[in-house]
């Protein structure tokens, strides 16, 4: 049947105009109504995925407790039942890869793609936008540095379904005097202002007596109180702050990086996606999921976490006051792993400052030393990756059983994605608080492991060669800093502020600017 348009607007014209607003108004007002997620635990969540993958058993992760049945395994006799890797200058057709072209072309995203997959999932397609505002700003001073320390908030559009907000927060703070455009380092951690400004004597003085006039108006009681005490303030002077410091006595790591010269970006990773597996019909992943739960390659939080830094990019390098070519990110523990995921995946970032990451970051998973796949596939930590991680710790499911060993890449092929670029991996020592959980020797292992693959990039690397599976790292406190892949670990616990100085003078030298004396 063949319809007439000009005829039917002849007669009514507006009934073509009603019809789709009235539509408009009805798909936005279903969108007003959409009911808010049902909360769930992160057991329920944790177990759909198993049911969706078709696990029935999952492997229990190891103990920290030594005494436990299960404890984990600190025996290097015993850690290496996978002695061989995957190989990240291999194709899966079993070719070497013999140029940088090969690699950016073939070998880069084979292993991209099986990251994605098997890991730390993909990030949504529908992943929505985010639009940035300034929510406040005031001049403060980090020690004796002056600076300007900005408040501001990414909006991340929820039109499509409003029951679900998110507000990623960051705070970034420059040194008034520093040259133009400055290097830019993003920190996973609170944003809030660093020192912020407190009132006058006369202002505090006037503060307290409005507050003094609304409490008695509340309660007249406290009229008495007030009087009997003249020399009360409910809300005291701060007293002056003696000058905080780390450890090994160095200024706190941002204000080492704010008198050097560098901006510092303070990014909040909670208001991206929460840290638990409760929190993942919530935050970005259940804004694009409409509060649904995840599909087995969707992203887990380690992945959220670097689209929301990668987001903090966007803000960052469109700032003339920044240099977008020199923008870094930082993190340790779970947020060195979601640190050396952004460096991974977004080749914007031009260098990285891994902490502590252990396993789902710098340690390999085919070592048997310390946390292990297991521990990433309970339901305490599998929120960090993909759903289809739990394959890997699997002891009876519908494929059979699987193992670390048949996972397709390891840690060195992900540090090997953060090449040509400036990668310094962290670790401190594990008799001050940097548990041998976290498998340094391993660590390590895995950056001299993707060694060959900054060298084929025309990058030096640590220079040790590589027979990853000898490899033992040098003494703490000894650097191996000459190259744009670098390794440290330090004398102190579970922080890399140690190492602050020591990648701050690393990261001038490759830019091209005076270092910092470490």
């Amino acid at each position: 049947m063949k319809f007439d348009l000009s005829s039917i607007t002849a007669v009514a014209p507006a009934v073509l105009v009603a019809i789709p607003m009235s539509l408009t108004l009805c798909s936005a007002a279903r969108a007003q109504t959409q009911a808010a997620p049902a909360p769930i635990t992160a057991e329920q969540d944790h177990l759909q995925m198993m049911q969706q993958l078709g696990v029935r058993v999952l492997r229990p992760g190891p103990s920290g407790d030594e005494k436990a049945v299960n404890a984990a395994n600190y025996d290097e006799a015993k850690a290496n039942p996978y002695p061989v890797w995957p190989d990240p200058l291999k194709l899966e057709d079993g070719r070497e890869v013999t140029s940088a072209a090969q690699w950016w072309k073939q070998r880069r995203p084979q292993l991209v793609e099986a990251f994605e997959r098997e890991v730390y999932g993909r990030v949504s397609k529908a992943a929505p936008k985010v639009a940035w505002r300034v929510v406040a700003s005031e001049t403060e001073r980090v020690g004796s540095i002056p600076v300007t320390a900005t408040q501001v908030t990414g909006h991340v559009d929820n039109s499509a379904y409003p029951s679900i907000a998110v507000d990623i927060s960051m705070m970034l703070i420059r040194p008034v005097a520093a040259p133009r455009p400055m290097p830019v380092l993003i920190m996973f951690a609170r944003s809030d202002f660093p020192v912020p400004d407190q009132p006058s004597p006369a202002e505090l003085g006037r503060i307290n007596a409005a507050a003094k006039v609304v409490l008695t108006a509340r309660d007249p009681s406290l009229g008495a109180v007030f009087r009997d005490l003249p020399a009360y303030e409910p809300i005291p002077a701060m007293r002056p702050v003696p000058p905080q410091l780390n450890a090994d006595g160095d200024p706190p790591s941002v204000q080492q990086l704010l008198a050097d010269g560098w901006a510092v970006a303070l990014l909040d990773l909670a208001s991206i996606q929460a840290d638990n597996g409760a929190g993942l019909r919530q935050g970005v992943i259940g804004l694009v999921n409409r509060g649904g739960p995840r599909k087995p390659d969707d992203w887990g939080a380690l992945r959220a976490w670097a689209w929301g830094a990668g987001r903090a990019y966007d803000y960052l390098a469109a700032d003339p006051g920044l240099d977008a070519g020199n923008i870094g990110v930082e993190g340790v523990s779970r947020y060195g792993k979601a640190a050396l995921v952004t460096m991974a995946f977004d080749p914007r970032f031009a260098m990285v400052l891994v902490g502590s990451s252990g396993e789902g970051g710098a340690k390999p998973h085919r070592r048997n030393f310390g946390e292990a796949v297991e521990s990433l596939t309970s339901a305490g930590e599998y929120h960090w990756m993909a759903g289809n991680f739990l394959k890997y710790g699997a002891s009876d499911a519908a494929f059979g059983a699987r193992t670390a060993d048949d996972l397709p890449v390891d840690a060195p092929e992900l540090i090997a994605l953060c090449a040509p670029r400036l990668t310094f991996i962290s670790y401190g020592q594990p008799s001050k608080g940097d548990a041998r959980w976290l498998d340094q020797r391993g660590g390590y292992m895995a950056t001299v492991a993707a060694g060959k693959v900054f060298r084929l990039l025309g990058a030096k690397d640590l220079g040790v060669g590589d027979d990853y599976r000898n490899a033992n790292p040098p003494p703490i406190n000894t650097g191996l800093l000459d190259g744009r892949l670098a390794w440290r670990q330090h004398d102190g616990g579970h922080t890399d502020a140690p190492n602050m100085k020591y990648f701050i003078a690393w990261a001038d030298r490759w830019m091209g600017r005076t270092p910092a004396t470490p």
